[in-house]
């Protein structure tokens, strides 16, 4: 049975972790607003550009633009966009999860944003070829350099897609482990909302609407598409941003209130310890003032 000291030493331990977690609960809570703020006000425009691609897509002349045609080559190039750092939960986890169990045809390789990705993919003795450090907050002009390098990738004809791997951001407790193709061009779930389905894939070129390009569709296409491409892995990483600090935010909450609890618990063993010695010596000097008489 532990001493009085010994719980005393355990109390102290657990209040300086409480405070430790709950100054984070508190710094992720604000940089959680501001991440869900961005992911918030990037997705409208995000979808309307993928749902204008793909409807244009089926109505497009082939071989217009390689973006709209599956490479050559039998591989699958990945993506996969997790954290720096942990104390988030299952975030990563389940990432991965979904990642390793993907039914992915032919030889897969990776490339990664965040520590987590890489180092997580490395134990798994996957073939990487690419890591990206992007810091927080991530900025546009960071995600330019992914994009050019999965587009270049891609425009080899080595790769058959390019797929990306992010944690959607539905709410502050849920978040999605998500895969998502981004080349070809197909429709892409953000957010969990979708103003289209899977049928878009095979519009009717009449329900259309009926396009001018100036001064061409292979002139508009060649500068649109590369915009696309880099748009929409900078709104996956915001919705990625954003799924992290509201698990960081809620797993500190969680440990804050199990550290609580655990002080709760403690505090009553200390106190039954401290009463039953007590007691003990009550009844030790009654024993010995009984002896005296």
């Amino acid at each position: 049975m532990p001493s009085t000291r010994d719980i005393r030493r355990r109390i102290k331990s657990v209040k300086n972790t409480a405070q430790i977690t709950k100054a984070m609960q508190l710094v992720a809570a604000a940089k959680m607003k501001k991440a869900q703020d961005q992911a918030s006000n990037g997705r409208a425009y995000a979808e309307m550009m993928n749902k204008i691609l793909v409807s244009l897509k089926s109505s497009a002349e082939e071989g217009i633009h390689p973006y709209f045609s599956e490479g050559k080559g039998d591989k699958t190039l990945v993506l996969v966009i997790a954290t720096d750092k942990g104390l988030c939960g299952a975030l990563n986890t389940n990432l991965l999860k979904k990642v390793v169990t993907a039914q992915l045809e032919g030889e897969v390789e990776f490339v990664t944003i965040g520590r987590k990705a890489s180092q997580g993919l490395g134990r798994l003795r996957k073939t990487l070829i690419a890591d990206f450090p992007i810091k927080d907050p991530a900025k546009f002009a960071e995600t330019r350099t992914v994009g050019k390098f999965l587009q270049d990738k891609f425009l080899t004809g080595e790769y058959k897609k390019v797929l990306v791997a992010f944690n959607n951001f539905i709410n502050t407790v849920t978040t999605i482990p998500s895969m998502e193709q981004i080349l070809p061009v197909n429709p892409v779930t953000l957010g969990g909302k979708r103003n289209f389905d899977e049928s878009s894939k095979d519009v009717n070129p009449v329900d259309v609407p009926d396009y001018t390009f100036e001064p061409n569709a292979a002139t508009v296409f060649e500068t649109v598409l590369p915009q696309y491409v880099n748009g929409t892995i900078y709104q996956m990483l915001l919705e990625a941003r954003a799924s992290e600090h509201s698990s960081r935010m809620v797993a500190m909450k969680n440990a804050t209130d199990n550290a609580k609890q655990m002080l709760k618990d403690l505090s009553l063993e200390y106190n039954k310890l401290r009463q039953a010695a007590i007691t003990n010596e009550l009844l030790e000097i009654t024993t010995a003032k009984m002896a005296l008489e």
